[in-house]
């Protein structure tokens, strides 16, 4: 499967943006998706997470409350809906494909797509 993240961009502090993880391949809807967010200087973590079938979710502490993760398998799509964005929010977001149930965890995920960058202005 190959993934394609989209939608960064500049927000100010307390604004919302939804980016979107485009996937190509028909076996999409097999996949649990997770998004990925890295900071400069910092490591790579999984900022939210959905099972193949849209049925469960995963967020970090941080993102619960802000972050909606949702996915459209008819579309091969995954969004993540961030609201309330903080300046600490600004990274580089990556969208990864895993076949496994355990999608919670960072080490199970096989394909990545590119990132797109956000920033939060305060």
């Amino acid at each position: 499967v190959q993934l394609q993240a989209s939608g960064g961009g500049l927000v100010q502090a307390g604004g919302s943006l939804r980016l979107s993880c485009a996937a190509s391949g028909r076996t999409f809807s097999t996949y649990a998706i997770g998004w990925f967010r890295q900071a400069p200087g910092k490591e790579r973590d999984l900022v939210a997470a959905i099972s193949s079938s849209g049925g469960s979710t995963y967020y970090a502490d941080s993102m619960k409350g802000r972050f909606t993760i949702s996915r459209d398998n008819a579309k091969n799509t995954v969004y993540l809906q961030m609201n309330s964005l903080k300046p600490e929010d600004t990274a580089v977001y990556y969208c990864a494909a895993s076949h496994y149930n355990t999608y919670w965890s960072v080490g199970v995920y096989d394909y990545w797509g590119q990132g797109t960058q956000l920033t939060v202005s305060s």
